[in-house]
């Protein structure tokens, strides 16, 4: 199972890329792949092929309108259940015995 952790946007559009992330946000949800939007990224869930499919839409829809796409990549493979989104969380909370802020 493959937790990514990605940011894309394109260079050179001003300060504010906050339309081409919601752009981005919306081929995700629409995706069905787990994930969980963090105010640097986005991390997804999933094998390896599906993820990937996903960071590949994301990609070639803003690769149509922009000559010049930033993209982050981070991955994080260990074999097992689906699941990891929540349990890593779940796990780090059960150690500090408290909820922290998510």
């Amino acid at each position: 199972m493959v937790l990514l952790e990605f940011s894309i946007a394109p260079v050179g559009q001003g300060e504010s890329v906050s339309s081409h992330v919601a752009r981005v946000l919306d081929i995700i949800d629409r995706s069905g792949v787990p994930y969980q939007l963090t105010p640097m990224g986005t991390i997804l869930e999933g094998e390896w092929a599906e993820v990937m499919a996903v960071v590949t839409d994301c990609f070639e829809a803003l690769a149509q309108d922009f000559a010049r796409v930033a993209l982050h990549l981070k991955v994080d493979y260990r074999a097992g259940p689906a699941g990891r989104l929540q349990s890593k969380i779940a796990k780090v909370e059960q150690t500090l015995g408290r909820k922290l802020k998510t």
